[in-house]
């Protein structure tokens, strides 16, 4: 059975390497394999720790194991992550972790969630509402400029009610 909870410190070790798995499984069709290397071997920013502890991030677990996880920057809207395990993906965890991030939101008051869309993510947030703004480079703390997409989607006010969980 599928769990969503609040991220804590004691997952921060294993949440990095799932992104590196997802990204090299997920990216490859849609990127060169230079730009796959150098993505995945980047070390985590000092942000996901901070978001973490924060009470910004969710992780998805099936049978105690490390399905998911996904991030949220309160502050400006962002959503800075969204990544299932490779053997967990197609399942409805990126969905299921992205509308906790919404519920999320909204209580804490924030009205619009943005974030830049791998290539091979685009469909997926684009049925999770988000629109497209533009086509851009995103500018990776490694030194590579990753092609992307800017996405935004505006959440439903307090009054019509959070996003319900599955």
């Amino acid at each position: 059975m599928l769990i969503c909870r609040a991220a804590t410190a004691a997952d921060l070790a294993a949440l990095w390497p799932l992104r590196t798995r997802a990204v090299r499984a997920s990216c490859a069709a849609h990127y060169p394999a230079t730009v796959i290397e150098t993505w995945s071997a980047s070390a985590p920013p000092a942000s996901l720790a901070e978001l973490v502890n924060l009470g910004s991030a969710v992780v998805a677990e099936e049978d105690s194991a490390l399905a998911g996880f996904a991030v949220l920057d309160l502050a400006s809207g962002e959503v800075d992550a969204v990544f299932v395990e490779p053997a967990y993906q197609g399942r409805g965890i990126a969905r299921d972790l992205l509308r906790w991030l919404e519920v999320l939101a909204q209580g804490r008051g924030v009205q619009r969630l943005f974030l830049s869309a791998s290539l091979n993510a685009v469909a997926f947030y684009e049925r999770a509402g988000f629109m497209r703004v533009r086509d851009e480079v995103y500018a990776h703390r490694s030194g590579i400029g990753i092609a992307s997409v800017f996405m935004e989607k505006v959440l439903s006010s307090a009054c019509d009610g959070p996003v319900p969980l599955k």
